[in-house]
């Protein structure tokens, strides 16, 4: 295929912070190219400069062998379709598609034909006098694409133009877009985040991260081929592990041996591994290379999604200590007041005062009347000591309103797995049901009440604590107490598989070699 498009080293920067860090990207006549990445990424900045609505910083852009790099936009034999599909609601369907042929001074004859000709392209024969305003999202994008195409452009740019689309239209769209490419024969680039869309239409993949090219290839290669964790991770959906080459052939990673495609990795490099969930097969217990149990099974309307645990993470449980919300009273002052009790660590004591006891508790003071009102707390008696035990504080104000707790003081109690060589220690929290059931983010806040946290236990380094489990519905929840479990990343494989797996079930799992693919470790 013959070169269209280089872009040489472009850099672009917005405010000081620079977007585009140096794109280097060649694309050739008749591919539909998709860039693909998170927001932020420079996908659609990097559109815009080839479409010539932006200016590169550095670097060139050339087409067709000549540099276009001061060519105005209208002077670029290049059309764009944007996410907003910008129809003009005063003008019917073929006044819409006409218009770019119009400011042409293009014969009316030769109008008709072309935009018919289009109009039969996008599969919208016999709307030509329809009002753009009462046509679905679907037949407005098929619009702005012929309004696009009947110009003749060498090259098209879509910048994100499904995003507005319920998903079955989506669909619908993604197979229509790649006919139309076909069919016209010219370069699409299409700009999106969506990885299954990429995956769907696209000739050559661009995945893009921080302003940066992170691989280029078809989809196939983008998907079965991924060159570093971030890849794998952005395309579909993935068993990401972390592992240690043995020698040629093995890989080591959850604590076992595999045989896999090694070529071109040191003896003990660390690298990462990638299984995909359509990949990994489900066996009777013992046969396979792991066992594990199914913890979930989740039908998705082609295939079941399981999960097996291999192994379970470091988890510490803590109770939870609900009361209703009882706050204290003092008439003949109008105030009212509230503390809750709660639980600290023993060395920590030495370091407490009163603003300390007053925001562990959540104590607070306020007018009976005027609740915006505060009053300040002035008076915070206790006697705790550096000795695990329970103690009673108590909280006043100036005008005598008073509030007792108690504080649990306690000796950390830390849940160590030397096999997997975490520590993981939490706290007892003590919370209202009001507090609970306003929680916008119930496992974030539980972690934060508790002071949960997990190490390893040789490097001092923290260890995620990826999983909060509890048994109680917060917005039901009443007085009482409650277990709440938090675990750092076990050992768990999603897998695809067409035959239903039962919960519990202990399994056995088989990898073949050709389907763990090894990665470098990406440089931070």
């Amino acid at each position: 295929m013959k070169k269209l498009i280089e872009f040489r080293n472009i850099v672009k920067a917005f405010d000081g912070q620079v977007v585009l860090k140096g794109i280097n990207l060649d694309i050739y006549e008749n591919e539909f190219v998709t860039l693909l990445g998170a927001s932020g990424c420079g996908k659609t900045t990097l559109l815009r400069i080839l479409g010539g609505f932006l200016d590169q910083d550095e670097g060139s852009i050339i087409f067709n062998g000549e540099d276009i790099s001061k060519v105005p936009a209208y002077e670029r034999p290049i059309n764009t379709v944007f996410q907003r599909y910008a129809l003009f609601p005063h003008l019917n369907v073929f006044e819409n598609v006409a218009f770019g042929l119009k400011l042409k001074k293009t014969p009316a004859d030769v109008i008709e034909q072309k935009v018919n000709r289009m109009l039969e392209l996008v599969e919208l024969d016999g709307f030509q006098k329809k009002d753009v305003s009462l046509l679905s999202g679907g037949q407005q994008q098929r619009v702005a694409i012929a309004r696009a195409l009947v110009n003749e452009p060498d090259v098209l740019l879509l910048d994100e133009p499904l995003s507005a689309l319920d998903h079955k239209l989506r669909k619908e769209m993604q197979q229509e877009l790649k006919r139309i490419q076909q069919e016209v024969g010219i370069t699409f680039i299409f700009v999106t985040h969506d990885q299954e869309e990429a995956l769907t239409m696209s000739d050559k993949i661009v995945v893009m991260k921080d302003g940066l090219i992170e691989q280029i290839g078809t989809p196939t290669e983008i998907y079965n081929e991924p060159v570093n964790r971030f890849v794998a991770d952005f395309i579909g959906e993935n068993n990401l592990r972390e592992g240690v080459v043995k020698k040629d052939g093995i890989v080591t990673f959850d604590g076992h041996d595999f045989e896999c495609d090694t070529v071109g990795f040191a003896t003990k490099e660390a690298v990462d591994v990638l299984v995909r969930p359509e990949d990994i097969m489900i066996k009777r217990k013992g046969t396979g290379d792991v066992d594990g149990q199914i913890i979930s099974t989740l039908f998705k309307g082609v295939n079941y999604e399981v999960i097996v645990e291999t192994k379970r993470g470091a988890s510490k449980t803590v109770k939870l200590h609900v009361t209703d919300e009882n706050d204290t009273f003092n008439a003949e002052a109008n105030e009212k007041m509230n503390a809750k009790g709660f639980t600290m660590d023993i060395e920590d004591v030495e370091a407490l005062d009163d603003a300390e006891l007053i925001r562990r508790a959540n104590a607070q003071a306020w007018n009976a009347e005027n609740e915006e009102e505060d009053i300040s707390i002035t008076s915070v008696e206790h006697n705790i000591k550096p000795e695990a035990g329970k103690y009673e504080v108590t909280y006043r104000t100036a005008a005598g309103t008073e509030v007792k707790v108690v504080v649990n003081v306690v000796i950390p109690r830390v849940v160590e797995d030397k096999k997997e060589n975490i520590g993981i220690q939490a706290f007892d929290v003590y919370k209202t049901v009001d507090e609970i059931k306003e929680s916008m983010a119930i496992s974030v806040d539980l972690k934060a009440w508790a002071d949960a946290y997990a190490w390893n236990l040789d490097t001092d380094d923290e260890v995620e604590i990826d999983d909060v489990r509890f048994e109680f519905d917060p917005m039901e929840i009443t007085e009482g107490e409650y277990d709440v479990t938090f675990l750092t990343v076990g050992k768990e494989f999603k897998i695809h598989t067409i035959k239903k797996q039962e919960e519990g079930d202990i399994v056995g799992l088989s990898f073949d070699p050709d389907d763990i693919h090894i990665m470098s470790k990406m440089v931070k």
